[in-house]
């Protein structure tokens, strides 16, 4: 099976590429910077030519789509959450995947029953609103919908599409008071895209294996 992440330098990305790898998996990792990874900047649209031609030929049965970021967090409702930080979010965060499903589009094609594994966030949910973080809650809203129509779209081609709240993980972007570890989110996250299908394909689920509101 070829993987394809990105964001696989860190966090919850970094453990699902050695997970996948030490199953024996074909696994592509993109990352801003690194030598193991495959350069790609998702906020780059220049760079996604740089990620097809490394592509170009290879069937791919899994894309995760994790890259992302949270810049506002702390920010103050009376004088933060500047319009650049707004653009550099969705960039990342909603542009940046629909990029790299329509560049690896072509890969996908080439394999019966492919799969998209979109990384959201369980503060992309209407039913959580307790204030705050208006960037990061509103891009992840706005992937989730991606995801959601992504998946229309594209049931006739065979390829699922599932978005995923990884859980409040232990990592620079989750912080030491966060509920799991970064292994038990990536196995629990393992587990949920093998088991997506055609049937399940839109879904939004938690790490877990519970269905989240939407």
């Amino acid at each position: 099976m070829h993987v394809i992440i990105t964001g696989a330098n860190r966090g919850i990305g970094h453990q699902l590429y050695r997970n996948y790898r030490d199953q024996g998996h074909d696994v592509t990792g993109t990352a801003r910077s690194g030598d193991d990874y495959l350069p790609l900047d998702v906020t780059k649209s220049d760079q996604f030519s740089g990620l097809a031609q490394a592509m170009d030929g290879r069937p791919a049965d899994l894309l995760i789509c994790n890259a992302g970021v949270y810049l506002d967090k702390g920010q103050s409702l009376a004088g933060g959450y500047p319009p650049e930080m707004w653009a550099e979010s969705f960039a990342a965060n909603v542009t940046g995947v629909f990029l790299t499903v329509q560049t690896l589009l072509p890969n996908l094609q080439m394999t019966p029953g492919a799969k998209i594994a979109i990384i959201s966030s369980q503060m992309a949910s209407h039913t959580r609103a307790p204030g705050g973080s208006y960037i990061y809650r509103a891009s992840k809203a706005a992937v989730l919908n991606l995801g959601r129509n992504l998946a229309t779209d594209l049931k006739g081609l065979d390829i699922s599409v599932g978005i995923y709240h990884p859980g409040w993980v232990k990592t620079d972007m989750g912080g030491d008071a966060a509920d799991i570890t970064v292994e038990e989110a990536a196995s629990g996250l393992m587990d949920r895209f093998a088991e997506l299908s055609p049937e399940t394909t839109g879904c939004f689920r938690t790490w877990d294996g519970r269905d989240h509101a939407y």
